[in-house]
């Protein structure tokens, strides 16, 4: 290819070809608008008037930013984490998790002050999984904080590599959490996620070994942070600063309550197979057990209602005809008897204010 209007060229020039129009339509490059960029950068080994060799490296293609998935989980740490890569000029996409045990709603509310997109992903099954059976055991209640920050940073490297982010951050804080955020924890859960080197932690990143982002300088290591502990002033302030309206602490996940880890303990020790609708009903009423058999009483009409709308195929459902507690029974182990439904009118009645001597009942054989 003969181009005597291309002046000779020895090294990389960072213009080059913006300051040398003409090169576009003799390379055919006219059409492609994003080649007129200081991104790109061209090199051209130039002899007589004849190119032998343009290689083209392209730095940044199309001024694509470096792009982080970062997990939320509606607290203040997940927020201050996607906060502080956006400062440093990061792409940063949301992902929350929603289960039978939490969901998304608060994670959706504190995101959109950040104005980033959301992914939602609902892995209810799979928890339940895990939470019946735990690799790494529980937490102080029935909470298994590791195995399920494995499956949520599992789908999120799945997420990752089919949509090209660079690495994965999340708001993790070394010792915040005593059982799933001590230094070994975090290491154990990075390596089993097959996210090592790929897992960002902004809160407490100077505590913690360098990271590929932070190696290949997508993300500067000096803007970091080194917070630890259980105290929360540091991510408060931090919070103050960058004008952010932020959640009280709260557990998020009714796994570690300990009245509801209780209940699904004895649940889950009658019987393993359970399902979204069993762990829905636990949420409700009072809990009775009578043998293998729960009887559920709702404790305000609310409730009532939510119990007869989680009744399902050969549950029993007890309703007074006078202000108080419908009765929901649920057969895990056994079968309902006559006996039983006697307890459970009488049970009823203890728990209603109004109730007469004779008073009337009606039965539902779901």
């Amino acid at each position: 290819m003969h181009c005597s209007s291309v002046p000779e060229m020895t090294k990389t020039n960072p213009s080059f070809p913006n300051s040398f129009p003409s090169l576009y339509k003799i390379l055919a490059l006219e059409t492609i608008s994003s080649l007129k960029s200081n991104s790109f950068t061209f090199f051209a080994s130039l002899a007589t008037n004849t190119i032998f060799i343009i290689s083209i490296m392209i730095s940044n293609f199309i001024n694509m930013k470096v792009k982080a998935l970062v997990l939320f989980s509606g607290g203040l740490d997940s927020l201050l984490a996607a906060k502080i890569l956006l400062e440093q000029n990061i792409q940063v996409v949301g992902l929350v998790f929603k289960s039978y045990f939490f969901d998304e709603k608060q994670a959706k509310k504190f995101v959109r002050q950040l104005k980033i997109p959301l992914k939602i992903i609902n892995f209810g099954k799979e928890h339940l999984e895990i939470v019946k059976n735990p690799k790494y055991g529980y937490g102080k209640g029935i909470n298994p904080c590791i195995d399920c920050r494995l499956l949520m940073l599992k789908k999120a490297k799945e997420l990752m590599q089919k949509e090209n982010f660079n690495f994965v951050a999340t708001g993790e804080v070394l010792g915040e959490r005593p059982f799933s955020q001590n230094k070994k924890a975090l290491e154990l859960i990075e390596k089993e996620s097959s996210l090592k080197g790929y897992l960002l932690r902004p809160l407490s990143a100077k505590l913690l070994p360098k990271t590929i982002p932070e190696e290949k300088g997508w993300v500067k290591r000096e803007k970091l942070f080194e917070i630890k502990g259980r105290r929360r002033k540091k991510q408060i302030d931090l919070a103050k600063k960058f004008g952010l309206e932020y959640p009280q602490p709260s557990g998020g996940c009714i796994l570690t309550d300990l009245i509801f880890s209780k209940k699904l303990k004895e649940l889950l020790e009658m019987k393993k197979d359970i399902g979204k609708n069993d762990v829905e009903l636990l949420k409700v009423g009072k809990h009775f057990w009578f043998d293998g058999i729960k009887v559920v009483l709702g404790r305000n009409e609310k409730e009532n209602k939510k119990i007869e709308k989680l009744s399902k195929k050969k549950d029993v459902l007890i309703k007074p005809k006078f202000p108080g507690p419908t009765a929901l029974i649920r057969v895990y182990k056994g079968k309902v008897s006559k006996n039983l439904i006697r307890k459970v009118k009488k049970l009823i009645k203890d728990y209603s204010k109004k109730a007469k001597l004779r008073s009337k009942f009606e039965v539902i054989f779901v």
